[in-house]
């Protein structure tokens, strides 16, 4: 990315690059008039809605989000608002890998997708766009407990363990949100699309902690309710964000249930609406329930445990002994004795050490291109290695440029010349050998003098396993991108004509008291764009509230109406649109 717009955001700023990757400029003059008059309507309809629904801070909070009922947000204003409560926004193409979201998350920056849904997908889409995540994420923001709540599960999130299934999951999923948005997607392909998330979903296989974490995110982050079982507020974006749903899914055909741990065991399907929805009484909660899921996760159980989850996994992920050091790489091997330790692991591929998610000068992935093994454990009748000094070490034949052999509990036996001691923070870390071997138990070699410089991680345990290289900037490619682009619409013609007729619409709006010439806006809109629907309801309005020319209200009224009959699915949209004509939305409800 040759330049990068921080929007004068210091969350933006402090970003690290690997997660910069991701961001994609807004192009705001890409949106059209169309896209605008979405925008419009979603947000009208929202907001008249969602004033009696909504979890209490909603609409004062669409101000301090820097969003407007009248228009699709800029990124720079949204930034500006933003900035005041500690957080920031930027503009993504599509779905991003879940580890990459939660880690935007834990820097306090909100994800939105540049896109915004085509007017035929007006009710709910699939695939994000910025109305779900900028009117659905946004305004909730400004609540502190909230936010605390975002920030930290992305801090736990980005630590996650996910499968090989995850990612074909989300490959399925991008791809299915991207064909549907395409203007003329082959219906068969669709289907096979559905199809394949359906088998994916279907084939998981035990879920990941990924997979459990996004369970969590989806019932509260997405689809939680807050209050009472029997008058709960919504506060999650895809309800915020879909007039459908956020409708239908306060009548008792939803079942409401108390947000606990227990939420874990229902997975969710995004392409249907929810059957059953979570209701936490306050913000906390949320903090309690996901404390309680961390408490079960590798990266604070590690051992065993954690060694298995990362080499199930089969990516990157970053094992931390108890002397601090973090080994950095893909795991393929590890081993238990009596007692369920690991005494001994071995990672593929190029790796890295790392203390306090810092690389070690000297080793990085081209010194560790083929992978890093070494024991864990204690020597026989020995205190802790790590907790001992360099005097300390001395006295037990351990100096450099002196060869000595260690042998420990687990029955492994490193023989050597001590090259050099790393020591950090009080623990000694690394003990780097020459002349080198390591055999197991049984007399097996692990490590050969042939194959050079062995360096011995210290540590009697493994006390954490979590996702990802320790130092992501070092590793830089383990952020995974997805090869599927996001579809962009070409305009023909039509759609350009279509699009000044909106733009006129909404220069009159704007400018008050110049609606001669929407009797000719009309009558291009019947001549040449018989199926628009969106437009027609905007010439009403106007009309309407100026209390002009009845017989072209008369008329328009009558054309939206035989609309509804011949056009059932359209039914609840324009009912909405008359609705909103008698109850106008006052722009300074919400400034």
């Amino acid at each position: 990315m040759s330049h990068f717009n921080d929007f004068n955001n210091p969350q933006v700023a402090a970003l690290p690059g690997h997660l910069k990757q991701f961001i994609v400029d807004q192009h705001y003059e890409h949106y059209t008039p169309i896209d605008h008059a979405v925008w419009r309507y979603v947000m009208r309809q929202n907001y008249s809605y969602l004033k009696d629904v909504a979890y209490y801070p909603y609409i004062p909070g669409l101000t301090k989000a820097g969003l407007t009922i009248e228009r699709i947000p800029n990124l720079q204003e949204m930034n500006d608002a933003l900035t005041k409560i500690g957080w920031g926004a930027v503009t993504v193409d599509g779905f991003i890998p879940p580890a990459a979201f939660m880690e935007y998350q834990a820097y306090r920056v909100l994800v939105i997708a540049a896109d915004i849904r085509q007017l035929r997908h007006i009710e709910y889409t699939p695939a994000p766009d910025i109305i779900h995540e900028s009117a659905g994420h946004a305004p909730i923001i400004a609540d502190k407990d909230y936010h605390e709540y975002l920030s930290y599960f992305g801090s736990i999130g980005a630590k996650a363990m996910f499968s090989a299934q995850d990612f074909e999951l989300y490959e399925a999923i991008r791809a299915l949100s991207i064909l549907k948005e395409m203007p003329d997607a082959d219906p068969e392909e669709i289907r096979k699309a559905d199809e394949l998330v359906a088998f994916r979903q279907e084939n998981m296989g035990e879920p990941s902690e990924m997979a459990l974490l996004s369970r969590l995110h989806w019932w509260t982050v997405e689809y939680g309710l807050i209050g009472t079982l029997e008058n709960p507020k919504i506060y999650g974006a895809g309800l915020l964000s879909s007039i459908g749903e956020s409708a239908s899914c306060m009548t008792a055909e939803v079942k409401k249930l108390w947000y606990t741990i227990d939420a874990l065991n229902y997975s969710y399907d995004i392409t249907k609406t929810q059957p059953q929805l979570f209701v936490t009484p306050n913000f906390q909660n949320l903090i309690d329930v996901l404390e309680q899921f961390a408490n079960s996760m590798s990266f604070r159980r590690g051992g065993a445990y954690g060694l298995g989850k990362a080499f199930e996994s089969k990516n990157t992920c970053t094992v931390v002994y108890s002397s601090g050091l973090q080994v950095s790489g893909t795991i393929t091997d590890f081993r238990v004795g009596k007692n369920e330790d690991p005494y001994f692991l071995k990672t593929s591929g190029p790796s890295v050490l790392s203390v306090n998610n810092k690389q070690l000068k000297g080793h990085g992935k081209n010194y560790h291109q083929d992978g890093f093994s070494s024991p864990v454990g204690k020597l026989k009748n020995m205190q802790p290695l790590e907790n001992m000094g360099l005097a300390e070490l001395e006295d037990i034949g351990i100096a450099i440029k002196k060869d000595t052999i260690l042998d420990f509990e687990s029955g492994i036996t490193v023989k050597g010349r001590v090259k050099n001691i790393f020591v950090s923070e009080g623990k000694t870390q690394i003990i780097t050998f020459t002349h080198c071997s390591v055999t197991d138990e049984k007399g097996v070699i692990l490590f050969d003098p042939s194959w050079g410089v062995y360096d011995m991680a210290v540590g009697e345990s493994i006390t954490s396993v979590f996702c990802g290289a320790a130092d992501k900037e070092a590793f830089e490619e383990v952020i995974y991108k997805s090869k599927t682009a996001t579809h962009h619409v070409e305009h023909d013609f039509k759609n350009i004509e279509l699009h000044k007729l909106y733009q006129q619409v909404r220069y009159c709006r704007q400018k008050q008291g110049e609606y001669s010439f929407l009797g000719n806006v009309w009558l291009k809109l019947q001549k040449d764009h018989h199926d628009d629907w969106l437009c027609a309801l905007e010439i009403l309005e106007l009309l309407e509230h100026e209390e002009i020319e009845p017989i072209l209200v008369a008329e328009i009224r009558g054309f939206l109406k035989q609309k509804v009959k011949d056009q059932p699915e359209l039914k609840k949209l324009i009912t909405d649109g008359f609705y909103l004509i008698e109850h106008p939305v006052e722009q300074k409800l919400v400034f």
